[in-house]
């Protein structure tokens, strides 16, 4: 899994298992493997290649990542039947009818040894009709069933719920991709603790101009993408005179407002995953706003948890059973989604 948070590849070794019609799962082993600087740039500067400076890109890019995971799986001592990857994110339009994750399947394949392979889970929701987002709601159904809001603190901030028997999903805000922007003009990854945040002011004209953007209105399913935040809330952190920690405590206010707009609608408890699920001053400013009670898990469920759905979603493609929900991305239908590469000595299963 790699996000849009850009900090590294996440490796999940997962075991799932079926009884009596219920999901079982474990995390048995991770790892977050950082991106070197190197790769960050390239990965975000690919919306900006020519047409076939992506394509080497995505080649490159999906031998890379088959290489990770085959070095990990010798280093653990590891046996998988299967990898489903998720790529990385470098299109998102689906109102224009396209999605792109680099990380080209053939390539990660090639650097398998024994083991199938899942990949380009979006791109067949949004040829029919769908946003192509989010695809996790599935797992937070299938597997965190006992909760009733499965919320994600990624680059974006998403949400799943159950409303009359329909999963409900959609992304809510962007999250950590402007809190790390704005600590990367400080010289910082990204803003450890909130501290940053903490210190600052909120200023009206700023919180103003972020109330105003009418995705707010929009209803479920929607979903964001990097360009939107590179359209349009760039250019307002660029020029903005406000000292960086008056504008990161700024986006926090708007950030746990609009998140609490949503989740004050339900009644139950929220499982918080995701990295800023670590920001000790978002997660209070939440808590403020918030109604339900807010569920924190261990540190392996909050930094691996879309790894582990993902490596489920490929477990239910394999198994020919859906895995993306027409309720959650607007799809024609309900479908089982994602390309198969068959690596694996079948006649030895």
């Amino acid at each position: 899994m790699s996000g849009t948070s850009l900090d590294g590849v996440d490796l999940a070794y997962c075991f799932f298992d079926k009884k009596h019609g219920v999901w079982e799962f474990e995390i048995v082993k991770a790892i977050t493997i950082p991106y070197s600087n190197e790769w960050k740039s390239k990965l975000r500067n690919a919306n900006n290649l020519s047409s076939a400076d992506l394509v080497r890109l995505d080649i490159k890019f999906g031998h890379y990542l088959g290489k990770l995971c085959q070095t990990w799986i010798r280093r653990q001592q590891l046996d998988p039947n299967l990898v489903a990857s998720h790529g990385h994110t470098v299109f998102h339009q689906p109102e224009s009818g396209f999605t792109l994750q680099i990380g080209n399947g053939a390539a990660i394949a090639s650097q398998l040894v024994n083991c199938d392979l899942v990949f380009d889970f979006r791109t067949q929701d949004v040829s029919m009709g769908g946003q192509g987002a989010p695809l996790v709601p599935i797992g937070d159904k299938l597997l965190f069933g006992e909760y009733a809001v499965c919320l994600n603190l990624g680059g974006i901030a998403n949400i799943s719920f159950e409303n009359d028997g329909r999963r409900i999903a959609g992304d809510i805000a962007f999250c950590n991709m402007p809190l790390n922007y704005l600590a990367n003009m400080l010289g910082k990854e990204f803003d450890n603790n909130g501290e940053i945040a903490s210190s600052g002011n909120i200023n009206k004209e700023l919180l103003l101009q972020l109330n105003n953007w009418d995705y707010v209105n929009y209803k479920f399913p929607k979903s964001l993408g990097r360009e939107e935040f590179e359209n349009r809330f760039e250019s307002i952190i660029n020029n903005s005179k406000l000292a960086v920690e008056d504008q990161m405590r700024t986006w926090i206010d708007y950030i746990s407002s609009q998140i609490a707009n949503e989740i004050n609608k339900i009644e139950g408890k929220v499982l918080v995953t995701g990295g800023g699920a670590m920001n000790i001053f978002l997660i209070e400013e939440l808590k403020r706003k918030v109604n339900n009670e807010l569920i924190i898990p261990d540190i392996s469920l909050i930094e691996f948890k879309e790894a582990l759905i993902f490596a489920f979603l490929g477990t239910l493609r394999m198994e020919n059973e859906v895995n993306i929900l027409a309720s959650v991305t607007g799809a024609s239908r309900d479908h089982s989604s994602g390309s198969i590469i068959f690596n694996r000595n079948r006649n030895n299963l």
